[in-house]
């Protein structure tokens, strides 16, 4: 997974396998880097839920910007994240201090953001290495900062260990970078390559 240019976006469908949902989330290189945006259907307690969320990062995969829209229930949702050079963090313009340093954005309520480390670190097979994300929490959707660490232990597998090691799990992921399988949470359905045009997630996204 090396971290050359793709114009014509990856896309993948999860089916969640705690509770009834799907999301749909797309891989594209734009001119800056890189973009990864999709849709999460889910239920949390019996409410209906769809977020909605676009995610820029430069071509070293260190993120600068992320929004995330949408509902949970009759809740409206509409956050922006940004990430600046100094690697200062800020929602809806107010810095967060304890966030700098961060490289990445982490969606609590998605599988999509472990590809932004395992394309930014470049493990090969039997190495490891600590990550400090910006947490987005579900459903308050605080920020704060969730130690990690990826260990590649195959080809397309990788060890994802936070809480000091308390929570652990075995993912499966494609050449992209999209997780295929986490245990418990989520599994990936379907795949195939969106068209340049727009690809299958067009709503409103550049």
């Amino acid at each position: 997974m090396d971290g050359n240019m793709t114009t014509a976006g990856e896309t993948i469908l999860w089916r969640r396998l705690d509770i009834p949902g799907h999301e749909v989330a797309e891989l594209r290189g734009i001119a800056t880097g890189w973009q990864l945006r999709g849709v999460a259907l889910f239920a949390h307690e019996k409410l209906p839920c769809q977020l909605e969320y676009d995610i820029r990062c430069d071509r070293e995969w260190l993120t600068e910007q992320a929004t995330v829209e949408g509902n949970v229930g009759d809740v409206s949702v509409d956050i922006e994240v940004l990430r600046n050079a100094a690697g200062e963090w800020a929602v809806g313009g107010s810095k967060i201090r304890e966030l700098t340093g961060c490289d990445d954005i982490d969606l609590n309520f998605s599988p999509c953001t472990n590809m932004l480390p395992i394309r930014r670190i470049g493990l090969s097979v039997g190495e490891s290495a600590g990550v400090r994300a910006a947490w987005l929490r579900f459903p308050g959707f605080n920020l704060e900062v969730l130690e990690q660490r990826y260990t590649r232990t195959g080809e397309e597998t990788y060890r994802y260990e936070s809480a000091n090691g308390k929570f652990r799990r075995d993912l499966m992921v494609d050449v992209a970078g999209f997780v295929l399988d986490y245990p418990d949470f989520w599994r990936a359905e379907a795949r195939g390559i969106a068209k340049e045009s727009g690809g299958a997630l067009s709503k409103g996204m550049t």
